[in-house]
């Protein structure tokens, strides 16, 4: 028979001697001893008597353990007096101690009361009945049925309150809110996987995740102090178990297409519509688009969406081995990802991750470790004008303009100035010709350790390394795509970006918990230190041939720069509960930090929270029907910070070099070029909530509903400085950064599930739905507003709501535009704007308010089933109340030189004037196509976000097979919308700029084959 060790090389070839070493270590612990018998019987479900395949059975304190087959029998050897525990997801696991007989049949009871489960909350863990503070807890299995390369991604609709935006650019930035916006910088919240703090989780392979936990007020979050203002996200990877040697593979590939495409014209209608903007506008006809001209162009038609879309693939495959002994167990990941984009050019992600956990314990001593390292490598899509993307470009593309052109440097298409005159671009051959790498390598690791001093104190050592390296490389060589965009070899030029990013964090953790008849105390005490180091050097050479080797030392010229940063901090933290009699609950939190990003005098702050619970249904004189269990009534109160501040941002900048006329001589000088707030202090955010928690029909039935307010104060922000002071350090002008503003979030949130697992039909229902209100209370000394485009935030308001014109149709003739308030340009067939000051002219004090930018609910809804070897699931999610500026169909309607949507055509002439668009002028002498109402759409949407069916193989006649399921699955497959972009799910983090759609990523639709196999 061979060894656990003979079969790991059997099986593993394929892996290098690298992991084979550390592996093979492991494993000189996991030999049992010989048994006195052999104890053989069935392992089914007590309610239906169905055989459960895959029950671990393991003899108590030994490594020796086995797994039923796929018809629930087993065989272990074990002695009279040992115990055997039966452990499987789902259900209770049971101890038996061995007695004479050799033959032992198990009946598993289903695990329906949640509220047993532990959750992971700050520095520590607690039973789910026992929470005081707001904690959603992820359902991990439904979570990550969704592939993806962000964990963030996958929260999107589990949890209310949390709000999540994502794009369809592989390794795309995914944006996650937790109840609303409280601060005017960084809104993102903490992630905290394994116990070490991380800024950014898409590094991390999702498939190993087993819990997340959302703390959301500051009665769970306080214990984080500056940094739990936002939110905190709590992440814990599967960890190792005594027993044999378990090996599990996954794999799945997706392919991906756009959902829609936008109606564009094509040769003729752009060429209809570009003319009529010329001759309105009283200039002839370009020669490219007039067909009388010899430089008519008839010959070309691309259809850019049909040119540039392709089907992206997206696959995922895992490797995972568990087992150990109690003195050292394991769980080892190795995890590739890979994501190749729908559209015609080189960019996608892919990405090699690996995490081993090692665990154990001897005597009062327990230890561990998390050792991970990814490295992922994105190609990056090209903006040639900063605030475009190549969605917009690909879409205002001219059809006349080729895809291919052998004539041009590089082989692409473009347009050219005397007969087509368009600023054009060829996504195409642009996203080709440029090489924009980013490599990135990660390694993140913790080792902890933990003694019990006396019984019930425990300390706790842990320290946590995570560093990562980055080289970003961009090289546009020379290339002619276009009389607008032509790169000669002196334009050419090479960007060499590297650095490195490390934290190090000790954590000192003194933990006791002590039960004392009807009253339970757990108390922690903290000490925490931790340092940021930050390095960058940027290299740039301009200067390339055609055949010249893109590296720094062939261009023309060089130039270098660098830049590095340290950041320190230290911490104290502690915590109390106490409960009395099952009955009453109050917990309590205090931190205090110190950090060196203020200046001494400021450069603590005090966090602090306090919460109760009540369960109502463990009272003597309360009698509940005999169907409702649980009642419990829970509240809190605590203050949080925000440290959103860059290093030394309290401290003004000089330029040392700034010459200056002295007595009739050019003498050296230093200015002052930023002026600062030496004054600058941490954001504070106070949060209260008050929730009720029910269960019913043997806790089955689960509902809570949650009632919150969170109030964030000295928000930094930027207060206009006069002009004279000199300090031009904004795009809005002369600014200083102050503790300036407030602004405050509301809401109620509410989740409900059904869990029936009584029959062999299975089934689990769940809801959640949660609502939100922002408002900004203060902004600056005046509270003067900030207005970015068509956006504005004022106080009263939500932070960056719509604020554009009102429309009141089209002009139909000239005297209806002279009895109208003065509208410079306007013509018949131009759009007729709402004077609504009464002023007498159309201006900027015209605008209005057109809606909140931020969600006012979002929801999402799981369902589940069972049947035999069958699974199904699918999960809706969405949002709504909220209003989206369509930048993409504004930019499609302007009526000039560049593409057109298809409602350009039915424009306003003398003969036509039952329409609402307006007639095309390339001067745009009216600016038709400002902001205003007509480009203002509704965001709601529902979405069927995963879609599932799964069989699971029969394996009981394959020997070295535990279990095998295969499946097939969807993504994004549908979405009911009146939105009339690409997406109403975008990623929008502009704040002031909120829901500003130009051109955003798609989220494709994704058809997957998967399947699980344990050996």
């Amino acid at each position: 028979m061979l060894t656990n060790t003979q079969l790991l090389k059997k099986k593993l070839g394929i892996l290098s001697r690298i992991w084979l070493l550390p592996i093979f270590f492991l494993f000189l612990g996991l030999q049992g001893q010989a048994q006195d018998l052999t104890i053989t019987g069935v392992v089914s479900e007590a309610a239906t008597g169905t055989p459960i395949p895959g029950v671990n059975i393991l003899v108590k304190g030994t490594t020796n353990g086995v797994v039923t087959d796929f018809d629930g029998n087993y065989a272990i050897k074990a002695a009279t007096g040992d115990v055997l525990i039966f452990s499987y997801v789902g259900f209770e696991s049971q101890e038996i101690v061995v007695g004479s007989s050799s033959a032992i049949d198990v009946g598993m009871v289903e695990d329906t009361n949640e509220l047993d489960e532990v959750v992971i909350i700050g520095y520590g863990s607690q039973k789910k009945s026992d929470l005081t503070g707001s904690v959603a807890v992820v359902d991990t299995e439904d979570a990550k049925k969704l592939v993806t390369h962000d964990v963030a991604k996958m929260i999107q609709g589990q949890a209310p309150g949390v709000t999540v935006q994502s794009s369809g650019e592989p390794g795309g930035f995914v944006n996650i809110k937790i109840r609303g916006i409280s601060s005017f910088s960084n809104n993102n919240p903490l992630f905290v996987v394994d116990g070490m703090l991380v800024d950014d989780p898409f590094d991390f392979a999702t498939g190993e995740i087993e819990s997340i936990q959302v703390l959301k007020d500051a009665s769970s979050a306080a214990i984080y102090g500056v940094r739990g203002a936002n939110g905190v996200i709590i992440i814990t990877t599967k960890k190792g178990s005594e027993g044999k040697l378990d090996i599990t593979y996954k794999s799945s590939i997706g392919f991906q297409n756009v959902t829609k495409t936008i109606p564009l014209t094509d040769r003729v209608g752009y060429q209809n519509i570009t003319n009529a903007a010329y001759v309105n506008s009283g200039q002839a006809i370009l020669p490219g688009n007039d067909s009388t001209n010899p430089l008519f162009i008839d010959n070309v038609s691309t259809n850019w969406q049909d040119e540039a879309y392709r089907t992206g693939v997206l696959e995922n495959h895992s490797l995972t081995f568990t087992g150990g002994s109690s003195l050292i167990n394991y769980n080892l990941n190795v995890d590739y990802f890979k994501n190749t984009g729908y559209l015609r050019t080189p960019q996608a992600y892919e990405r090699y991750s690996t995490v081993l956990n090692l665990g154990g314990a001897k005597g009062k001593f327990s230890y561990g470790s998390r050792l991970s390292y990814t490295r992922s490598d994105k190609e990056n899509f090209n903006e040639y004008l900063a605030g475009t993307s190549s969605i917009i470009n690909l879409l205002q593309a001219i059809p006349t303009m080729p895809v291919y052109d052998e004539n041009r440097l590089g082989g692409y298409g473009g347009a050219d100035n005397l007969t087509q005159r368009a600023i054009t671009l060829n996504v195409i051959g642009y996203n080709n010709l440029i090489t924009n790498e980013n490599l990135r390598n990660r390694f993140a690791g913790n080792i902890w350790g933990e003694y019990e001093i006396i019984k019930g104190l425990k300390y706790t050592l842990r320290a946590s390394y995570d560093r990562l390296d980055w080289h970003d490389r961009y090289f546009n060589p020379p290339s002619d795509l276009g009389w607008y965009y032509i790169t000669t070899p002196d334009e050419a030029a090479l960007n060499v970006n590297t650095g490195n990013r490390t934290r190090t964090v000790v954590d000192n953790l003194l933990a006791y918990d002590v039960d004392l008849g009807k009253h339970n105390i757990s108390a922690l005490l903290g000490w925490i230190q931790q340092r940021d180091d930050f390095y960058r050097h940027t290299s740039r050479a301009v200067g390339y041939d055609v055949e010249t080797i893109p590296q720094l030392n062939y261009g023309a010229s060089q130039s270098a720069a660098e830049f590095q940063t340290t950041q320190t901090a230290v911490s104290y933290i502690s915590r109390l509960n106490y409960g009395y009699d099952d009955k009453y609950l109050v917990t309590a939190n205090f931190r205090r930090d110190k950090t060196s990003l203020f200046r001494e005098e400021l450069n603590t702050g005090d966090y602090y929270s306090f919460s109760g619970a009540w369960k109502v249904h463990n009272e003597s004189w309360v009698n509940l029907p005999d169907w409702w269990e649980t009642l419990k009534v829970r509240g809190g109160y605590g203050v949080l910070g925000n440290n959103t501040v860059a290093p030394y941002a309290y401290s003004p900048t000089v330029n040392a070099f700034a010459n200056y006329v002295f007595n009739n001589e050019l003498v050296n000088g230093t200015t002052v070029v930023t002026a600062t707030d030496p004054n600058l202090k941490w954001e504070d955010t106070k949060t209260v909530n008050a929730a009720i928690e029910v269960g019913m029909f043997n806790n089955k039935l689960q509902f809570s509903a949650e009632y919150f307010e969170k109030k964030s104060t000295d928000i930094l922000a930027d207060v206009p400085l006069p002009l004279s002071s000199g300090s031009i350090n904004s795009a809005w002008g002369v600014v200083v950064r102050k503790n300036a503003a407030d602004v405050k979030n509301n809401g109620m949130e509410f989740t409900m599930s059904y869990n029936n697992q009584d029959h062999e039909f299975k089934y689990n229902i769940s809801a959640n739905l949660g609502t939100l209100k922002n408002e900004v209370l203060r902004i600056g000394e005046n509270d003067n507003p900030i207005s970015v485009g068509e956006h504005r935030t004022e106080v009263g308001r939500s932070i960056g709501e719509i604020y554009a014109y009102e429309t009141d149709g089209l002009f139909q003739s000239q005297e209806e535009i002279d009895a109208h308030a003065s509208q410079p340009g306007a013509q018949p067939g131009d759009v007729k704007f709402k004077d609504l000051n009464n002023d007498g002219f159309i201006n900027d004090e015209d605008r209005s308010f057109q809606g909140v930018t931020i969600p006012k609910y979002s929801y999402g809804l799981n369902f589940s089933a069972d049947y035999k070897n069958f699974d199904f699931s699918m999960f809706w999610q969405g949002q709504g109340g909220n209003k989206i500026y369509n930048g993409t169909y504004n930019a499609l309607m302007i009526g000039g030189l560049l593409n057109h949507h298809t409602d350009m055509l039915d424009y306003w002439t003398p003969t036509n004037t039952d329409t609402n668009i307006p007639r095309p002028d390339v001067t745009e002498a009216n600016a038709n196509a400002r902001s205003s109402d007509r480009f203002v759409e509704k965001g709601d949407y529902i979405r069927l976000q995963t879609i599932q069916l799964g069989y699971v193989i029969p394996t009981e006649k394959i020997a070295f097979l535990n279990h095998m399921r295969v499946y097939v699955s969807a993504q994004n497959l549908l979405t009911i919308t009146n939105y009339r972009g690409y997406d109403p799910d975008f990623a929008s983090d502009g704040l002031f700029r909120r829901g500003f759609e130009f051109g955003s990523f798609p989220n494709p639709r994704t058809l997957s084959l998967g399947m699980e196999v344990k050996f």
